[in-house]
């Protein structure tokens, strides 16, 4: 997976959140999207996902050389971020069958599997609604690294997490994404130190 931003800028009315960011990301590497609150990583996380257009430049993706039409780039990523929402009204194991019906499962990973990963046994048929926010996200951050996606996307990955839930989640990068592009939307450093590039959104305001 290759994903190239050309001189890519997004405005709200007329200001410019960034601009003229010229980026490359490839496959097998892992990226850190840098800044304070507010200064813009989901809103150029989300471009990347095709979930928002770029008010100037050009996103382009390809995968193993072959160019993918901005549309389709969903099927290629998994996402977790505070701003998606899961179904509440669903049990746990009724939203990972739901979640795998769109996704392929990485490693063939049962929901007994998954289930275990999250230690949520006893919580299995209980609806998320009743789920504290920590076992929200812990959910959201399973769903995403053991779909079998090439791109991996994470905004604040351990929101609503405690120490020990980092830990998990540290433990379950080391696990999961190997080969995979990885983008973490971050400004905290436990979040995003297994990353070898740093992109600074304060390198791309005027």
């Amino acid at each position: 997976m290759q994903i190239i931003l050309e001189q890519i800028g997004r405005r709200f009315n007329r200001e410019w959140i960034f601009k003229k960011i010229d980026y490359s990301f490839k496959s097998g590497q892992s990226y850190a999207i840098l800044g304070i609150n507010g200064s813009g990583k989901s809103t150029l996380l989300q471009m990347i996902s095709g979930a928002l257009t770029p008010s100037a430049g050009t996103l382009s993706y390809s995968l193993n050389h072959k160019e993918i039409a901005v549309e389709q780039v969903f099927q290629q990523l998994s996402i977790a971020a505070p701003y998606l929402e899961l179904i509440e009204e669903f049990t746990l194991t009724e939203v990972l069958d739901f979640h795998f019906n769109f996704k392929t499962r990485l490693n063939n990973l049962t929901n007994k599997d998954l289930i275990d990963l999250l230690n949520m046994d006893s919580s299995k048929n209980k609806q998320l609604k009743h789920f504290s926010s920590g076992m929200k996200q812990r959910v959201k951050l399973i769903l995403a690294l053991c779909a079998d996606t090439p791109l991996l996307l994470l905004d604040e990955p351990t929101s609503n997490l405690d120490d020990q839930g980092i830990k998990w989640y540290k433990d379950l990068v080391a696990q999961f994404t190997a080969n995979r592009l990885v983008i973490v939307c971050s400004n905290q450093a436990h979040e995003y130190e297994f990353c070898t590039h740093h992109l600074l959104i304060s390198n791309y305001k005027n």
